[in-house]
């Protein structure tokens, strides 16, 4: 590409920004650079003064020079860091401790000398932490400055821990945590009322001063935030923009963070498009909400008024391309989820064959099924079709203590009533009370209550299945060992949860599958859960002729939905399905109210799947289709 056409297509872009087709790959360029710096330094005599970031952005970058210095003698000695930020307060052997991250992570695993590492102390007394910000500030200068400072973004678009309203200028300082910041950091801490309200931060002046700074973002959660970033305003309540006034920055993205900048959301806004199916129906549909009008309606004038004229001279007349993306929306619709009996199906997104299908769908968690697919669950099951469902993990660790402790009491006071010995079980309850006595904030549990919230959520799924019209002998719990061994360490195999997946789709030869494609599911499970079966069905590709026949559908709803260019099935529900789908839910009654990890979403489960399926419903009535209650949306995965 010419210097000329990069300026063009980069022109909503306020500075430098750097895509890498994912973040493995994008971690290794900038561990190569960190690495290069280094060495430079070492070559003239000179120290490498580094401004380090924590949290799950930098880790693959830590991982590249750890391999480094392990097998290539890449050596630190001459490397003095400075972190960003520490969560106040905070002990520094506190498993959330940045300390602890950063000697797990890097540290532990090179030849660095202990006294060149700086970390903000998170143990000082308030009336500690101004001088000690102001030294850390001291310390940094007299080393000559930053020569390399990276940066992630959290999704207020702070850098560091510099929130919405820091200014431009300030210093190492000690600050108030947004909201959502504490929300994402939830998880690690066992719930967001025990992530600390504050925090150490180096401020957005002193990153500034740094030689250097290379900010990294990865996958689809940060998209929205770094937009607001590279392409908006400059303002405080987005901190990441002041990185705009810096001559000194790059922006190191994946292809899923970088998603949405307009290059490559909306090409056609910035230069020469090749119109093919995909892009053509993404556009048309972008026109139709961007003018707000059918897309029936739509002229020659909205075409070229909206950077869309070499679409209308090259495939136009524009009344005939409506036509075509109002039929390819038209024909993603049915009523029939399993393909409709005798009927023309080269127009349907399902084959009418055969007549009676076997369909497992996979939940990773104990509700998912319901949540994001429960319309199309009840529809598959009244009409007919073999239907299984997977739980591919126990959830057992969304469930409250409390709830747990209920349900033991339960078990006591049943086993008594019916004249059974107890004593087992009343040992058990003594043991579990007395452990969450002392359990401190995201502290394993110990087995017996992983056992006991594991057959809450067990009997809760049993309970939604049948409800959706399934035999108990269609619903299985595979219970994936990752799900329990990651709780405990970040390497983790996936081998025997493949070979799981491999026998189960063995044993009934599926001409469908239904996997959750939701991986915006903020604990990571989603994703997993999808790989395993992927690659279960790319292998079962290369031995197993049944295979050739068995499609793959990802459903959304839990935490996230499909783009209306990007479904290509839609299934319709009535007022009285919306509502046989809610009792479902209800079902998943620990997951009710409050549930243990909501995300940063406040609505109920229940909720937020309604009022998403009848959003998707008025998307596709305001593009000009038939209005419906609400919709399910699904993608067809080519394997």
């Amino acid at each position: 590409m010419s210097r000329l056409n990069l300026l063009e297509e980069t022109r909503f872009e306020k500075l430098p920004v750097t895509v890498f087709p994912d973040q493995h790959a994008a971690s290794i360029n900038v561990a190569q650079r960190i690495a290069n710096l280094i060495k430079a330094k070492q070559q003239k005599g000179e120290k490498a003064i580094l401004g380090l970031a924590t949290g799950a952005t930098p880790v693959g970058v830590y991982a590249e020079l750890v391999r480094m210095h392990k097998e290539e003698g890449l050596s630190f000695k001459n490397v003095i860091t400075f972190n960003l930020d520490e969560y106040y307060p905070m002990r520094p052997d506190a498993v959330q401790s940045y300390v602890t991250f950063m000697n797990e992570q890097l540290f532990n695993h090179i030849d660095i000398e202990k006294e060149n590492i700086h970390i903000p102390d998170g143990t000082l007394p308030e009336n500690e932490v101004a001088d000690f910000c102001l030294n850390y500030e001291k310390k940094i200068s007299a080393y000559g400055g930053l020569d390399l400072q990276i940066l992630g973004i959290g999704r207020t678009g702070h850098i560091g821990f510099n929130e919405p309203g820091s200014a431009p200028n300030s210093g190492t300082r000690l600050v108030t945590l947004d909201d959502l910041t504490r929300r994402d950091a939830s998880r690690d801490f066992g719930g967001k009322e025990n992530v600390p309200t504050k925090a150490i931060t180096m401020g957005v002046g002193t990153i500034f001063k740094a030689r250097e700074i290379i900010l990294m973002a990865w996958n689809q959660k940060k998209a929205p935030i770094i937009k607001k970033a590279v392409e908006g305003e400059i303002s405080a309540e987005v901190p990441a923009t002041y990185l705009q006034l810096s001559d000194q920055v790059e922006f190191i993205l994946d292809s899923d963070a970088a998603s949405e900048l307009t290059r490559f959301d909306t090409p056609w806004l910035v230069r020469d498009c090749i119109w093919d199916a995909k892009t053509i129906k993404k556009a048309v549909i972008w026109l139709a909400k961007t003018v707000n009008k059918p897309i029936l309606k739509l002229t020659e004038e909205d075409y070229n008024n909206h950077g869309m004229a070499q679409l209308a001279t090259e495939k136009g007349p524009v009344y005939n391309i409506n036509i075509e993306i109002f039929n390819k929306l038209q024909h993603t619709i049915t009523g029939w989820p399993g393909g409709k009996p005798n009927a023309d199906d080269s127009q349907r997104p399902e084959r009418a064959n055969p007549t009676k299908k076997t369909s497992i769908i996979f939940s990773p968690h104990p509700d998912d099924d319901v949540i994001s697919m429960g319309g199309t669950f009840i529809r598959l099951a009244d009409q007919g079709h073999d239907v299984h469902v997977a739980y591919q993990t126990s959830g057992n660790t969304a469930v409250w203590d409390d709830d747990a402790l209920r349900y033991l009491e339960f078990a006591i006071d049943f086993a008594k009533a019916q004249g059974n010995d107890a004593s087992t079980l009343e040992k058990t309850y003594k043991e579990v009370r007395s452990f969450l006595t002392t359990k401190k904030p995201n502290q394993a549990d110990i087995k017996e209550l992983l056992t006991v919230k594991g057959l809450i959520r067990k009997g809760e799924a049993i309970a939604g299945a049948r409800f959706a019209g399934l035999k108990d002998e269609n619903i299985h719990f595979m219970d994936l060992p990752f799900y329990d061994r990651s709780k405990t360490s970040n390497k983790v195999s996936f081998e025997d949860d493949i070979i799981q997946t491999m026998e189960l789709l063995k044993k009934y030869k599926p001409q469908q599958v239904f996997a959750a494609g939701d991986f915006a599911d903020p604990h990571g499970t989603h994703k997993v859960c999808f790989n395993i079966i992927l690659t279960a069905l790319q292998r079962l590709k290369l031995t197993e002729d049944w295979i050739k026949d068995c499609w793959l559908w990802l459903y959304r709803g839990a935490w996230h939905e499909f783009e209306i260019h990007e479904i290509q099935m839609a299934v319709p529900l009535s007022p009285q399905e919306v509502k046989r789908k809610r009792l479902a839910i209800f079902k998943h009654q620990s997951q009710k109210d409050l549930p243990v990890f909501p995300g940063d979403d406040s609505r109920e489960f229940w909720v937020r799947a309604e009022e998403r399926t009848s959003e998707t419903a008025k998307a596709y009535d305001q593009l000009g289709l038939a209005e419906y209650e609400a919709m399910e949306a699904f993608v067809r995965w080519e394997y």
